[in-house]
């Protein structure tokens, strides 16, 4: 009987399919690490924000990115992103932010930088990692790569619920437009456009509860772990 292989489970979609705290509860159940790579983009364009350095600016931004440490960790089972070690787990999670990032996440010179980082923290396998691009680009050898759908207005009330336990109320119709910006900025992009793996698994988030997508995506883990199983 060889060792427990930890594989990498790559899960992409678009903005609140679920992805983030689905792949957060899957890491905590398998004991992998998980990685929010979105949460990467949006602090380099906090650092921007921050520093006055216009979003389009694609060089100085990727200057940033270069420049900057980003660290996970976790605190009373919340994750907790670190840039230059500063948690600003909160200020990256602001309405500003999500109509800020789309230039950002379409930079190649930022995507390359983030792509390496990323790629370094899940090396050795034993992650659990969402994004837009994870399974067709960060990790194409990915064991399990799952593919997270749901309706523009089941997610927008997602969103909507999240910034009002943060205490922002913010119009359903604005979150509705500016999701719909993002998602034809996200698949339109030419580097790391938001698309499906041809290996991926889809899951039509809609109507279902956390507690269902994490049980979904963990037993399909659970089958790639116990084919890959074997000496390493």
């Amino acid at each position: 009987m060889g060792k427990i292989r930890k594989i990498i489970v790559a899960i992409d979609g678009p903005a609140a399919s679920g992805k983030s705290t689905t792949a957060r509860e899957v890491a905590k159940k398998l004991g992998y690490t998980y990685i929010d790579s979105g949460a990467m983009y949006r602090a380099v364009t906090l650092r921007a924000l921050q520093e006055k350095v216009p979003v389009e600016a694609q060089q100085q931004v990727a200057e940033l990115a270069q420049k900057m440490e980003l660290k996970f960790g976790w605190n009373n089972a919340r994750t907790i992103i670190y840039m230059d070690g500063e948690d600003v787990s909160e200020k990256i999670r602001t309405p500003l932010i999500d109509q800020k990032i789309s230039p950002v996440a379409a930079n190649p010179l930022v995507r390359r930088i983030l792509v390496r980082k990323q790629q370094q923290l899940g090396r050795v396998g034993g992650v659990v990692m969402d994004g837009r691009d994870i399974g067709t680009v960060v990790f194409p050898q990915a064991e399990l790569k799952i593919f997270m759908i749901a309706r523009v207005q089941e997610r927008a009330l997602r969103r909507q619920k999240e910034l009002e336990q943060k205490g922002m109320k913010v119009d359903l119709e604005k979150i509705i437009a500016d999701m719909e910006y993002r998602d034809q900025q996200d698949a339109g992009r030419s580097h790391g456009p938001l698309k499906k793996a041809d290996d991926a698994v889809e899951i039509d988030t809609t109507g279902l509860t956390i507690p269902e997508q994490v049980d979904r995506i963990y037993r399909l883990a659970m089958e790639k772990i116990s084919e890959t199983t074997g000496l390493v």
